[in-house]
C-alpha cells in the first residue's frame, strides 16, 4: 500500500528517517564519543577553559579557552545534539586549533529543549545572550569586540543563524554554518516533534530562510554529500536563497563525509571546515 506524502515528496515513515541522524550515520555513538574524548584531550593539553556566566539561570555559563595573542579574533561555537543533548564540555575539541592559530574559542552552555517545556524560542534567546555577551565583554579576556565570528553544527546552526537574525545590531563579522536546519517546516513535520513543541510563531521565528532580508554578513554554509536528504537540501536551498537575495554565500559540499564526521575537520587546519573557518578570519 502507498503511504500519503506528508511534506515534499516524503511520506511519513521517510520524512522522519530524513530528520533522524541514526538512520545514515550508524557510526553515530562511536563519533559522539569520539568528540567527548578528543574534548577532554583539549582540556588536558591547553588547561580547563575560564567558564563565566552569560545570563542569570544555571546553564547560561560560557568555557573560554584563550590565545596568548592581546586582541585576538574571537571564534564562537554553538554545539549541535537535535536541541535536546549536547555541552560545552564535549563541544570543545576544536579549540585546540583556534588557539594555535591565534583566536579565543568560546563554547556556551545552554538550556536543552526537554529542560524548558519543548520550546526552542528559550533556547535562541541563551544563544544570542551569550553571543551579545561575548561582544559586550571581549576586552576582559583579551578578545577583539570587532572580529567575532560563529560556527554552528546541526541544531547548533539554527540556533546561531536564527540569533544572527535576531541581535539588535551586527556584531558578528561571518559565521560557518554546518550541517543546519533553516525552515522549521520539515522538522515540525516529522518526528522530532515528539520532543519539540513546534508552532506558528516558532516556526516562523525560527526558520532563518524566512529572514534573508536580517542577514548582513557572509556565511558559509557546509553539508556532507553522506548526510540525510533533508540536511543536504535544507542548506542547499538556503545558499540558493541567500545568492538571490544578493547576499555573500559560499556553499561546501563535502565529499563522502557524514553528518557526525564533517564537524570533526573543525579541529584541523587542514580540514574542510577548519580550512574555511580559519579563511574567514583571515588566519593561519
Amino acid at each position: 500500500m502507498t503511504r500519503p506524502k506528508v511534506f515534499l515528496d516524503y511520506d511519513q515513515v521517510e520524512l522522519n528517517a530524513a530528520y533522524d541522524q541514526a538512520v545514515y550515520a550508524p557510526n553515530m555513538p562511536q563519533l559522539l564519543a569520539r568528540y567527548a574524548s578528543n574534548s577532554a584531550m583539549a582540556r588536558a593539553r591547553l588547561g580547563e577553559p575560564q567558564r563565566v556566566a552569560y545570563g542569570a539561570s544555571e546553564v547560561e555559563r560560557l568555557d573560554i579557552f584563550r590565545t596568548a595573542l592581546a586582541g585576538a579574533p574571537v571564534q564562537v561555537f554553538i554545539h549541535g545534539g537535535g536541541w535536546r543533548a549536547g555541552s560545552a564540555k564535549d563541544g570543545c575539541f576544536p579549540a585546540e586549533m583556534f588557539v594555535a592559530a591565534g583566536a579565543h574559542f568560546l563554547v556556551p552552555d545552554f538550556a536543552l529543549v526537554q529542560d524548558v517545556g519543548g520550546s526552542l524560542l528559550p533556547i535562541e534567546q541563551q544563544v544570542r545572550r551569550a553571543i551579545q555577551w561575548v561582544h559586550n565583554h571581549a576586552d576582559t579576556f583579551g578578545g577583539d569586540a570587532r572580529r567575532i565570528f560563529v560556527t554552528g553544527h546541526s541544531s547548533g546552526a539554527q540556533l546561531a543563524c536564527s540569533a544572527l537574525t535576531m541581535l539588535a545590531e551586527p556584531i558578528v563579522r561571518g559565521a560557518l554554518l554546518v550541517s543546519g536546519m533553516f525552515d522549521l517546516r520539515g522538522p515540525r513535520l516529522s518526528s522530532r516533534s515528539s520532543y519539540v513543541n513546534f508552532d506558528d510563531a516558532t516556526e516562523e521565528s525560527l526558520s532563518p530562510q524566512r529572514h534573508i532580508d536580517r542577514i548582513h554578513i557572509p556565511l558559509v554554509l557546509a553539508y556532507g554529500t553522506m548526510e540525510t536528504p533533508e540536511f543536504q537540501r535544507q542548506s542547499r536551498e538556503f545558499a540558493a536563497a541567500l545568492k538571490e537575495a544578493g547576499k555573500p554565500v559560499e556553499l561546501i559540499v563535502a565529499e563522502n563525509y557524514n553528518h557526525f564526521e564533517l564537524i570533526e575537520t573543525l579541529a584541523n587546519p587542514y580540514g574542510i571546515l577548519g580550512r574555511a573557518a580559519l579563511g574567514m578570519m583571515n588566519l593561519r
